[in-house]
């Protein structure tokens, strides 16, 4: 599992240029024809819908990227569960940097809440169970950091970062591989300064499962398998190695695979399938042609 990710403007910078630039803000024909002049106006970002919010940091380096003038409060703090109605965040300045940005950062906003939101309905189903909810590398090119910090923001925690962050021998090494304890032997004898690094199997029968304790695997992901063989599994591991889940997990079987006993439980569905929770941005203008 990877350290604490936080939203440092250094880090979200090249992400949100590009975004900005995607939607040519400095070319939004529309707002140049109606208002050619600086007009005050303030905006409010509400919430539509309950939600666990995440990615305000994103929003007001949105927003400050179009225009530094801009005054951006954030009313609620990541990680927090609203009400729909609930204002999440207030906008004062020039209206119509406002409105540049204002696509751009509710995209952000409203996928990384669907992320967060997910997420926590994910840990609440399995609460009061010895199993944490993982995210995957299953995220869209280029939000990963911003997905895998929703997540915790929702309560879960981050599996790997990258391919740098741990060894995973999934199914696809072993078939290149002779064997699995031959690969399990391999990436041990070649871990260098990683030798502390524990070393992860994924494995689709019980047999497998056999195999991978016999090599001496540090944790056992157990790739789709019915709850009634994951159970199965875990009596068999017995504590000897760490024990995680994967393939096929969703909110109504989740507890069941949790009470089986399995340490983690990983779900792609966190970051490729979150629906993106309604947020709007709504602007108020105050007097026109004036310098804000």
């Amino acid at each position: 599992m990877t350290a604490r990710i936080t939203l440092a403007p250094s880090s979200l910078h090249t992400l949100i240029v590009a975004a900005l630039a995607e939607d040519a803000i400095r070319r939004d024909v529309t707002t140049r024809r109606l208002f050619p002049r600086p007009v005050k106006a303030r905006g409010v970002i509400i919430a539509k819908q309950p939600a666990i919010i995440a990615g305000l940091p994103a929003a007001r380096a949105v927003f400050q990227a179009v225009d530094p003038s801009l005054r951006f409060r954030a009313s609620a703090r990541d990680g927090a569960r609203i009400e729909a109605g609930a204002i999440v965040a207030t906008l004062a300045g020039d209206g119509r940097s406002i409105l540049a940005g204002e696509r751009v950062a509710l995209n952000f906003l409203q996928h990384l809440s669907g992320v967060a939101t997910l997420t926590r309905r994910f840990v609440d189903a399995v609460e009061g169970t010895r199993a944490v909810i993982l995210d995957t590398r299953k995220t869209i090119p280029g939000l990963r950091l911003l997905e895998k910090y929703a997540v915790r923001k929702g309560g879960g925690r981050n599996h790997r970062m990258d391919l740098s962050d741990g060894v995973l021998i999934k199914d696809n090494h072993l078939a290149l591989a002779d064997d699995l304890h031959s690969a399990v032997q391999a990436a041990r004898r070649r871990a260098g300064r990683t030798r502390r690094q524990p070393i992860e199997v994924e494995v689709a029968t019980l047999e497998e499962v056999r195999e991978a304790l016999t090599a001496g695997a540090d944790i056992i992901l157990l790739d789709n398998m019915p709850v009634v063989q994951i159970k199965e599994a875990v009596r068999l591991i017995g504590g000897r190695a760490k024990t995680e889940v994967s393939g096929g997990v969703h909110l109504h079987n989740v507890r069941d695979i949790a009470a089986t006993g399995v340490d983690a439980i990983s779900i792609g569905a966190l970051t490729h399938s979150a629906p993106a929770a309604d947020l709007s941005l709504e602007i108020k203008a105050g007097r026109r042609g004036r310098s804000v």
